[in-house]
């Protein structure tokens, strides 16, 4: 030493005279670093200088300093190296500070990465390390980016560093790690500069997050919602949609790029729900949440379906209100369902009633207002028996009615209705019990000629599974119970702590349904998810309910497999529907036959296998019309089952149906369009009425008037003639072609008779009818025939007036030859006097 100036004399302790002479390296530096202090020494006597050289002193006391020193060679002034001086600064509170910062960080209980400006690792903690695996001698000094980030992202994270050294930070930056074990984890990290003490970059480093947890339940509750049986829908604060799901897309017919960030008031529901469907999403987002909300929605193709759907206030990590989500339920077939019952009951082609438990009317169709004669209004809420039975049918009619509403169904019932008018109708009625959807009587409906279905009604991950509008259940990995939202609460009976934990298909699945279930649980269990597998729940009372359930995959967020998961819908209801739909038309007193889009039949009741002698198995999935329509008629009844499935239903069609035996039958029948829940026209469905003896006895009616041996004629209640028969022809000339549709009196009758003839047939068009009229006739070959007729009201078989029929006389020969009497008498040559029954004179000749 032979330069000490007064700052190291403070710094180490030693004053100038204690160190001057003595060997700096011997007596001053710690053992440890002699060789590596000597070196720096002996380089710079050789004159390579060396800066920023860190090294030891000790002081007097005895402590340990750090200082950090340029060693620069001495030289006089010939140039000769003299020794070396060296200026230095204390950094031992510097490096005190770096190595507290260094154990803060290395004991972090977050991951901690660190890259200098080569982006080679120079901070891994013991978190990152017990994260990704590997040890920090594994990394140190390796590339980040091309050693640890999948191919995908390494551009993404090579330009959040190449910001960060040039001073550009980014939060919240989300890149995957790959593990020692090869597994892809998730990190969301801040990348902040690094800079030394002079204000320079000198590398980027980190303090992450594991979100691969997060993530992975992000990932498994949008799974659960994209692969919901439900269409489940989502809108952010500004009412776009965020959250559309495969069974929305499927539904509505718009993907997921189509609908994203539209207005879903706006674009997808009608003008007249705009309103009331935004006011539900306002409060939803004020945190008000609506229960079973029916809107509709417009298909891509410009349907418009129906929605069942709760609206879910959406919220961040923070509590805040992010948007609304709801899971929904289509509707559509159901409200289809019901129109159509309603229609087919309504536009039945025979006369249906219906009771509750009260025996008031709550079913009246339009045949049966005709046919009775008073409207809905009239009849709706009065007693049926009371109010329209006749006194001596009232007792037995109540017998009915009382053993339906016990379970005990009548088939083929007579019984009589009083109609508005006083007449007495006689009606064939099968009395068969109404039930809700939990099997309770309701009450008691009856077709009398025509039938069809009837309808009854249809009835919603932590909160929003649980306030879901459908039945979720789910199961760990040994089948136990272990998610039940209050939609399975409500629907099966038990409460979350009865079920919770116990084995779902031992203690709530039929004993007949325990494998298929089980078969479908264990096939999720090992990734095999299962879409719309039905099967049965016992509910608390013991009652079956069948369910529609997608059954999907649980996952934790590495993705093993924590068990099962599915919505489900409640389709009990629809399988009672349907079963009570098809015995109503099954046990219907009226035949009725329905074919699919390709005319074959797939509805044949046991009215028509009686009627026609066809059982179900010969008929099932034949040709209606080449099979079973005469060959006269396939054309006719090809075009109006071509209509009906156009949509243009025809009522009162007359066809001929060929029985088993080979015998014609003649059917009157009500055409409607059969529609799929989605209102897609699937078939035509028709309740028919056996008209073969009403046409056999018309014909033969016909027959006997046209063959008859007296002038027959007839008009409609428009005075336009209908009937005329071969003696008619023969009498007045005319043909049945040249007088049928013309009017009688204005065509046939001479002037001055007219008013006389037509007052008599508006009479009768009254229901006064004449007997013994005489009326004149013109005939062909312009003479004047005299007729006596009565003049008879025809009425159809409800009693209406249709027209006047009158069987004829011709007086013509008779008139004349009276005249001829008369005048005999009164050119006679003697006084001839006459006097009628009371002696009044009648007779007065000329004479």
């Amino acid at each position: 030493v032979n330069v000490w100036n007064q700052c190291a004399s403070r710094l180490v302790g030693y004053s100038t005279a204690e160190v001057m002479g003595h060997s700096l390296v011997i007596e001053f530096i710690t053992k440890d670093y002699q060789a590596s202090v000597q070196s720096v020494l002996d380089r710079a006597l050789e004159g390579m200088e060396t800066a920023n050289f860190e090294f030891p002193l000790i002081t007097k006391d005895g402590a340990r300093i750090e200082i950090l020193l340029n060693a620069t060679t001495r030289r006089n002034e010939h140039g000769k190296v003299i020794g070396v001086v060296g200026i230095g600064q204390d950094i031992t509170a510097r490096l005190t500070q770096e190595r507290e910062y260094s154990k803060l960080i290395d004991n972090a209980n977050a991951p901690i990465f660190g890259v200098d400006t080569q982006g080679r690792v120079n901070v891994w903690n013991k978190c990152a390390r017990k994260l990704v695996g590997y040890a920090l001698d594994e990394v140190m000094g390796q590339n980040l980016v091309s050693e640890f980030i999948t191919k995908e992202y390494k551009d993404a994270v090579s330009a959040v560093l190449d910001k960060a050294l040039k001073g550009q930070e980014t939060a919240n930056f989300e890149f995957p790690l790959i593990t020692k074990h090869g597994v892809k984890i998730e990190v969301l990290l801040n990348a902040t500069a690094r800079r030394d003490e002079q204000g320079n970059v000198i590398g980027v480093v980190g303090i992450g997050q594991d979100i691969t947890g997060r993530i992975a339940q992000e990932r498994e509750y949008s799974k659960l919602i994209d692969t919901a049986n439900a269409p489940i829908f989502g809108v952010d604060t500004q009412g776009r949609v965020n959250v559309w799901n495969q069974c929305a897309r499927r539904l509505v017919g718009y993907n997921t790029s189509e609908v994203m960030g539209c207005s879903l008031v706006q674009e997808f529901i009608t003008e007249d729900y705009q309103e009331s469907v935004q006011a539900v999403l306002d409060r939803a987002l004020e945190g008000v949440e609506t229960a079973n909300f029916e809107f509709p929605l417009i298909t891509k193709a410009g349907a418009r379906i129906d929605i069942l759907l709760n609206a879910t206030t959406r919220r961040s990590e923070h509590g805040k209100v992010i948007g609304v989500v709801g899971i929904g339920q289509d509707i559509t077939g159901r409200i289809a369902q019901e129109r159509e019952y309603s229609k087919l009951i309504d536009s039945a082609n025979a006369p249906i009633f219906g009771v509750d438990t009260q025996g008031r009317v709550n079913i009246w169709n339009q045949c049966a207002m005709k046919l009775v004669g008073y409207s809905i209004d009239e009849v709706m809420g009065k007693n049926l028996v009371q109010e329209f039975i006749t006194k001596e049918y009232r007792a037995v009619v109540s017998t009915v009615l009382d053993e339906a509403m016990n379970g005990q169904e009548t088939a083929n019932f007579e019984f009589p209705l009083i109609t508005k008018h006083g007449v007495r109708i006689e009606v064939l009625l099968n009395a068969t019990t109404r039930r809700n959807e939990q099997g309770n009587i309701i009450g008691v409906v009856g077709i009398g000629q025509d039938i069809t279905g009837r309808i009854a009604q249809e009835r919603e991950y932590s909160k929003l599974i649980d306030t879901a509008n459908a039945p979720i259940f789910g199961v760990d990995t040994k089948g136990q119970v272990n998610v039940w939202n209050q939609c399975a609460r409500k629907l099966v009976g038990y409460t979350t702590e009865e079920v919770m934990g116990h084995s779902l298909v031992q203690g709530f699945i039929s004993n007949d349904y325990q494998a298929s279930v089980q078969a479908v649980l264990d096939r999720a269990l090992y990734g095999e998810e299962t879409a719309n597998f039905e099967f049965p729940l016992m509910t608390k009372a013991g009652a079956r309910i069948e369910i529609l359930l997608n059954a999907t995959t649980r996952r934790d967020e590495h993705g093993i497999i924590i068990g099962v998961v599915g919505i489900g819908q409640d389709i009990t209801f629809r399988i009672a529907q349907e079963r009570e739909y098809s015995k109503l038309i099954d046990h219907a007193n009226a035949p009725i036959i329905g074919v699919n889009t390709h005319g074959k039949v797939n509805v044949w009741n046991k009215c028509a296998s009686r009627l026609v002698g066809y059982s179900t198995d010969e008929v099932m999935g034949h040709q209606l019309v080449e099979e079973f329509i005469t060959k006269d008629y396939q054309a006719s009844v090809q075009t109006v089952l071509d209509k009906a499935l156009d949509g243009i239903e025809t009522a009162n069609f007359e066809f001929p149906l060929m029985t088993k035996a080979g015998v014609r039958l003649e059917v009157l029948l009500n055409a409607t369009t059969r529609r799929d829940e989605k209102g897609d026209i699937i078939g035509v469905v028709g309740i028919g009425q056996d008209i073969t003896g009403r046409i056999a006895q018309e014909r033969e009616y016909s027959k006997l008037i046209d063959s008859a041996n007296a002038p027959i004629f007839g008009v409609d209640n428009k005075g336009k003639v209908n009937i005329w028969n071969q003696c008619a022809v023969k009498l007045v000339g005319y043909t049945t072609e040249e007088v049928m549709g013309q009017s009688l009196v204005r065509e046939f009758i001479t002037p001055q008779h007219r008013a006389r003839v037509q007052s008599v047939i508006d009479r009768a068009l009254a229901g006064d009818e004449t007997t013994n009229f005489e009326f004149p006739l013109m005939t062909k070959g312009g003479v004047l025939l005299e007729v006596l007729l009565n003049a008879t009201t025809r009425r159809n078989e409800q009693g209406s007036i249709i027209g006047v029929v009158g069987i004829g006389q011709d007086i013509t020969a008779r008139l004349a030859q009276e005249r001829e009497y008369t005048r005999l008498i009164d050119t006679a040559n003697a006084p001839i006097f006459g006097v009628d029954a009371q002696g009044g004179v009648n007779v007065w000749n000329q004479c």
